[in-house]
Parts: structure tokens; C-alpha cells; sequence
């Protein structure tokens, strides 16, 4: 499918304003030159690098009204048959609240990484699944609780989710559900995410929860 030319153009970063900028001052001095695009970059990022927050506010304004401009022409842009509307993220959205297994991970994790500094990533979120899952039900509960009332506290500044959906299951919560803002790198959630979903196929390895 081509490009709709019809949707609202893309925003800019307060770095592209600076960019065109440079080239159309660029342009200006020098308008018969030929401009070798790699080492005008490279110019480009090392001045970007040395302004201070007050030279680089003038394309940070840009940039904010751009972002002001792209959004509301996106709330009225209807995408061609077959073609999906881009979603927009609420910045001021609170995040979604860790479950107990990641509440646990980010408590253990450095002590982990303290007594066996040589584990990679992969092996340190191997060890606090295993770790996860030899802990008994009763001393997985403080955890569960702390979840449940960042659960709770999430649920009150966002009346538009489901509760019934999540309370369907007698478990507790879900260790592979991915989580933000809990300690733990991507490259840890995504290996912590494999290992949940062999947990709970492996019945034997869960028998804490019944």
C-alpha cells in the first residue's frame, strides 16, 4: 500500500529543528557548495552536544508545537480502508502496576548479581525464576500484598480498566506479565517472560499454589 498523502506529516525532534536550521543557514553562505551530508551531521551533533539548555530551548519550543500540531490533525485523520489508526499513549498515564514475581525480582536481583557478578543477564533472570519458584506460598505473600495494593491504587487513577478481567483467576498474579518500571532491563523481562510461561506449564514446579 502507498503512502496516503492525506496523513497529517510526521512531528519533528527539537534536534531536526536544529538540523534544518543549520542547513538553511549553511544554504545561505554558501549556496553553490556541495554538502557532503555524513560530515555535515557529524558537525551538526558535535554543536548540538555543546549548547546549553537555554540555546537548545528555542528548537525544544519548536518541537512542543509541532507535537501540539501532529496530534490534533491525527485526531481528525481518518486512515484509508484496511489501515489502522495509530493509538496515542497518554504521557501522564500512570504506569502499569508489577506483579509479585517482579516486585520479588527487583528486590533480589542486585543481591543476585552481588554474590555471582559473572552471571549474564539471561542467567540472572534464570536464577530469580528458580529462586521465585521454590519459594513457599506463605513467604510469597508480602509480595502479593504489595502488588495487590499498587494494583489497587492503579485501578482507582484508571476507572477505564476491567477489574473483573484480572480478578477471573484464583492464582496470583501472573510472572511473565510484562511490567515497566521495576528494576528489571528489558533484556531481563523478556528472558523472565520465557521463564513464567515454562513455570506455569510445568505443574510440578507450581505446587505452592494449591
Amino acid at each position: 500500500m502507498g503512502k496516503d498523502p492525506t496523513k497529517p506529516r510526521g512531528k519533528m525532534s527539537s534536534y531536526a529543528y536544529f538540523v534544518q536550521t543549520c542547513r538553511e543557514e549553511h544554504k545561505k553562505k554558501h549556496p553553490e557548495a556541495t554538502v557532503n551530508f555524513s560530515e555535515f551531521s557529524k558537525k551538526c551533533s558535535e554543536r548540538w552536544k555543546t549548547m546549553s539548555a537555554n540555546e537548545k530551548g528555542k528548537f525544544e519550543d519548536m518541537a512542543k508545537l509541532d507535537k501540539a500540531r501532529y496530534e490534533r490533525e491525527m485526531k481528525n485523520y481518518i486512515p484509508p480502508k484496511g489501515e489502522k489508526k495509530k493509538r496515542f499513549k497518554d504521557p501522564n498515564a500512570p504506569k502499569r502496576p508489577p506483579s509479585a514475581f517482579f516486585i520479588f525480582c527487583a528486590e533480589y536481583r542486585p543481591k543476585v548479581k552481588e554474590e555471582t557478578p559473572g552471571l549474564s543477564i539471561g542467567d540472572v533472570a534464570k536464577r530469580l525464576g528458580e529462586m521465585w519458584n521454590k519459594t513457599l506460598a506463605e513467604e510469597k505473600q508480602p509480595f502479593e500484598k504489595k502488588a495487590a495494593k499498587l494494583k489497587e491504587k492503579y485501578e482507582k487513577t484508571t476507572p477505564t480498566i476491567h477489574a473483573s478481567v484480572h480478578h477471573s483467576f484464583s492464582v496470583s498474579p501472573r510472572p511473565w506479565q510484562h511490567q515497566r518500571g521495576n528494576g528489571l532491563s528489558s533484556g531481563e523481562r523478556r528472558i523472565v517472560l520465557n521463564i513464567g510461561l515454562m513455570a506455569f506449564s510445568q505443574p510440578h514446579l507450581n505446587k505452592q499454589h494449591r
